[in-house]
Formats: structure tokens, sequence, C-alpha cells
């Protein structure tokens, strides 16, 4: 698997492309903002997004999608349980930013449920905490998985936001993130790139 990361917008988020080797065809992870930048990288390699792959609602992971998924063709994903916040400008943090938005997923995902697309096989694990429908992707053949704001290297998602949990996102830390292979690589929202096995002995909150 190729994977591309572009850091868009004021908070840093990072934007994931990913393709299989040699194929033309990707799917696009939490494109916060910038989808010119976005879309132009996509158009410069040849690629046909696939899919537009959503981890949670907050602004800075949304932001972009309407515009990018307009360029694209390519239709939006989420978990089910996010969809009231994506709706909400005052839940998803635009209006705090200065901005209304909404946003509509096409596909609401169920936990546990495996979504082909683009010659990938993501498995749809729901981690929340951070906010109430937040979502991992997980590639368990190219032992992968797309994070979202859930976990970080040596850290976890704020909890004190419209739906945040912390008691959740510990569990979901614990129980749903760490318990996969520990040369699973994680790429997470913010920040740089770990593995399951370095979080669960440098996290200070991957144990009680």
């Amino acid at each position: 698997m190729e994977i591309t990361i572009l850091t868009v917008g004021p908070i840093q988020t990072n934007c994931y492309i990913a393709a299989m080797d040699g194929k033309n065809e990707c799917v696009v992870i939490d494109p916060g903002e910038e989808a010119d930048k976005i879309a132009g990288y996509i158009e410069r390699k040849g690629l046909i997004c696939r899919g537009i792959l959503l981890t949670h609602g907050h602004f800075d992971h949304i932001t972009g999608v309407v515009p990018l998924a307009a360029r694209t063709g390519a239709k939006v994903y989420a978990y089910e349980g996010e969809r009231d916040l994506m709706m909400d400008p005052e839940m998803n943090g635009s209006a705090m930013v200065g901005y209304e938005m909404a946003l509509e997923p096409e596909i609401l995902l169920r936990d546990g449920q495996a979504l082909e697309i683009a010659g990938m096989k993501f498995k749809v694990i729901y981690t929340p905490g951070h906010t109430v429908g937040g979502c991992c992707y997980y590639e368990e053949e190219q032992k992968v998985l797309f994070s979202g704001d859930t976990i970080f290297m040596e850290s976890v998602g704020r909890t004190d936001l419209p739906t945040g949990n912390g008691r959740l996102l510990l569990e979901s830390v614990r129980e749903r993130v760490l318990t996969l292979p520990e040369d699973v690589q994680i790429y997470p929202g913010h920040g740089p790139e770990t593995t399951v096995g370095y979080e669960k002995r440098n996290n200070p909150f991957a144990c009680d």
C-alpha cells in the first residue's frame, strides 16, 4: 500500500491518500481542508478517488469534503453514530472557528463492517470517546490503521468537546486499538505515525 500524507489546515490535520501499489484507484481519509491541494495531488498522480473515509466529524477533518467530493465524484463514508455531529455546526466545531458547515455522509458504516474499496479491505472499528461516533479504519493484510483522533503517538484525543467521553476513549484505545498486532502501523489524525507495539510500551494512556 502506498500512503501519502498531506498536512492541511491551521490545526495541521493529516489527510491520507491510500492506494494499492501499482493501482490507479485510491481513497482519501479525512480531507480536513485544502481540497484543491488534495485533488491536485490525486490528478497529478493519475489516480481515481473511489471514496472519502471520515474518522469523525470535527471541522478540521471534514471541511474539505464537499469540494473534494464535487471534484472527484467520490462518495463520503462515516460511522453511523457520527451523523448528528457532522450536521451540527456547534457540535462539529465549525461555528466556533468562524464559519458554519453541515455535512451529511452518503454512506453510513457499522462496527465491524468490512469495506472493500479501491482494492483495499478495511474493517470499521468503532472507537467512541473523542466523539460519540468516531471510528478507525483497519487494513489487516497491509497492517495499517487510520486512527483519526482516537490515538496519537504517546497520547490520545481530547474529550472536552461535544459528545466526548474520557472513559469511552480509554476503553477504545485499550480494548480496540492496542489489542491489534504490535506491528500494525498507526496513522493518526495529527502528528507522526506510530505502531501498536510502540504505543503499548510508551503511551501513558495504554494502561491504568
